[in-house]
């Protein structure tokens, strides 16, 4: 719209455009105040989520690595009074658990993770995500409690039974990231087989699962971390042990019941070994998450 004074052409905006651009000024001005704020707030969370990790980190190293040697990581348990020894009974305890853990969890956890990949909509498929969903969110004192009902109560403690409850826990882990790897690969490759005259069992094993290996891989560290540090469900099952024992019929040692027998005992060497193995543990879980987050990343890499 126009008018003319003077003899001149003037441009005037009417009273509704300037309230328009004036509103317009306000929400924009609200929109990066509020942007800023939420940037802050997010990154606030951010620093109080990250602070307790660093914080737990430092008192860690900081109590554990002036005890940390390697005579402590290749002696055995020893009184007070000569020392105090080291932890090598824990670590091969650890070991053997680990070790019977994904022998008994891994088998069962990819075979059903291939029958959930390959049949997910069925009565038995959701039945097994379901169970999977419960089971990883199940105390693991509960786990413990029922394999010393099952087996500790008629056979005795062991490292056997310290395994069976490990695998346990590990089980839904496999399972779910397993049959996730599996859904990744490509259908083609797997009806290619099928199309060349090759069963399922074996298209299965030999064509879809090798294509996953990577994935799979990842699971079972993911999964060993998760067990690493369970100390309650090998208090109802393994028991502990201060001797060096590779017999899978009797208790057995392990770097989390060692931590809790030196944690609560009154002597200062024993508080200061308790350090040096929860320093043990931490890094043994930060080395198996980066060492699943290099593969998944060398993986993706590749496809």
């Amino acid at each position: 719209m126009s008018e003319f004074n003077g003899g001149k052409e003037l441009s005037v905006l009417p009273r509704a455009g300037k309230l328009r651009l004036k509103r317009s000024a306000i929400r924009e001005r609200f929109r990066r105040v509020n942007n800023a704020f939420m940037l802050g707030l997010t990154g606030l969370t951010t620093v109080v989520g990250i602070v307790p990790l660093v914080w737990i980190l430092l008192s860690v190293f900081a109590h554990g690595a002036e005890v940390i040697s390697i005579r402590f990581l290749t002696d055995t348990f020893k009184p007070t009074s000569l020392g105090g020894g080291g932890i090598l009974h824990a670590l091969v305890g650890t070991g053997i658990l680990i070790a019977l853990a994904s022998l008994f969890s891994v088998p069962l956890g990819v075979l059903a993770a291939l029958y959930v990949a390959r049949n997910p909509n069925t009565s038995l498929g959701l039945a097994v995500r379901f169970g999977t969903d419960v089971l990883s969110g199940l105390p693991s004192i509960v786990v413990g409690l029922f394999i010393y009902t099952l087996w500790v109560s008629g056979h005795g403690y062991s490292a056997l039974a310290g395994g069976m409850a490990l695998a346990i826990l590990m089980l839904p882990v496999i399972v779910r990231t397993t049959e996730e790897m599996l859904r990744l690969v490509p259908k083609s490759l797997r009806e290619a087989s099928l199309a060349l005259g090759a069963p399922e069992w074996k298209t299965a094993l030999k064509v879809w699962l090798p294509a996953a290996m990577t994935g799979v891989i990842t699971g079972l560290m993911l999964a060993v971390a998760r067990v690493a540090g369970e100390t309650a469900p090998l208090l109802f099952t393994a028991l502990g042990s201060n001797n060096l024992s590779t017999a899978l019929d009797k208790p057995i040692a392990s770097l989390p019941l060692t931590l809790f027998k030196y944690a609560v005992d009154p002597s200062k060497l024993r508080n200061a070994q308790a350090w040096a193995i929860a320093l043990i543990i931490v890094m043994l879980v930060l080395l198996l998450n980066i060492s699943a987050r290099l593969i998944a990343t060398w993986r993706s890499k590749m496809y």
